[in-house]
């Protein structure tokens, strides 16, 4: 795994990431297609706050990674999940999903992780090493004291992402969001740096 060193002046990170499989980076506008592939899914998108997205919806959200990639001090950073391809240099990679942390409170150096896959990558380990590599990268590029992620208690697939990464489930939170048309119930979890790191 490949990191940078944290600014002293704003918080950042050495993009891209890399991990044996993957490779993340920020979106561009040429990622379009790709992202619209699955965000405009039902099964990628019936646990999650959006989608399926139609195609302007999809628009509007690669314009809001480009806006977040300016913004200084960056609090979102959502990058492009890469599978690294076979043979010559780059050839083959495909973006199969995407992988972010927001920087939720930054006075407690608290940040949040999510992540969405294509389905056609689902039950591959992918979804972990993503989110594995930004998060190592939150605790030790950032100098964040705490990790939170949270899921929809039906999402089973993404409950156990958290665990393998360490995370413990620190909540349960009846009816706390109205998600396409109906109250979710969702879990919490968090992992603390000292935690992760050791």
């Amino acid at each position: 795994m490949r990191m940078g060193r944290r600014s002293v002046d704003e918080p950042t990170l050495a993009i891209p990431l890399e991990t044996p499989r993957l490779i993340l980076r920020d979106f561009t506008a040429r990622d379009f297609e790709a992202v619209h592939a699955y965000s405009s899914l039902d099964e990628v998108t019936r646990f999650l706050v959006w989608g399926p997205n139609t195609t302007l919806q999809s628009k509007r959200t690669i314009r809001a990674y480009l806006d977040d990639q300016r913004e200084r001090p960056r609090q979102n950073f959502d990058l492009a999940i890469i599978r690294k391809g076979e043979g010559r240099r780059g050839a083959g990679q495909q973006l199969i999903g995407g992988v972010g942390l927001k920087l939720c409170d930054g006075e407690n150096l608290t940040g949040e992780v999510g992540y969405a896959l294509h389905p056609d990558y689902w039950g591959q380990g992918y979804a972990l090493e993503a989110a594995r590599m930004i998060v190592h990268a939150g605790f030790s590029e950032l100098g964040l004291q705490r990790i939170i992620a949270t899921c929809d208690q039906r999402n089973k697939a993404s409950a156990r992402v958290m665990e393998k990464l360490g995370m413990r489930r620190e909540g349960v939170f009846r009816q706390s969001k109205y998600i396409q048309g109906e109250w979710r119930d969702e879990f919490l979890y968090a992992i603390l740096a000292a935690e992760f790191l050791r």
